[in-house]
């Protein structure tokens, strides 16, 4: 996904069923009324649900993202915003995974995403 690095998220965390993800903010991601666009938390969600099922079974280029659920709790500020990310069910054709953000400086969650990936039969 090229573009998504164009966001310049950063991975704090990388464990196996656990994933830590932060988007610094920028001003491109910013829409009026002052908070972040929910295009950049979808993108960062899908990232983050794509890095915990990557960090159970290693890269698969074709595993790809079936479904997500964003709900959208409250306005992020205009700072960075970090997406923890856990696994919920791996099986064999289908992961299924949650996302909960945070911006910096707010201890209640901004988002919160449920979501599931599609995994090739040919995986290992």
């Amino acid at each position: 996904m090229p573009y998504v690095g164009q966001l310049g998220c950063v991975i704090e965390r990388f464990a196996a069923g656990g994933v830590v993800i932060r988007l610094p903010y920028a001003e491109l991601l910013r829409r009026p009324g002052g908070t972040i666009c929910g295009a950049a938390l979808m993108a960062l969600a899908d990232v983050t649900l794509d890095g915990v099922v990557l960090s159970m079974i290693g890269r698969v280029e074709l595993a790809v993202t079936t479904n997500m659920t964003v709900h959208f709790l409250t306005r992020p500020r205009p700072e960075d915003v970090r997406a923890e990310g856990r696994l919920l069910k791996l099986g064999r054709r289908l992961a299924v995974g949650e996302v909960l953000m945070r911006s910096a400086t707010e201890p209640h969650p901004v988002c919160h995403v449920t979501g599931s990936d599609a995994l090739p039969p040919e995986r290992g």
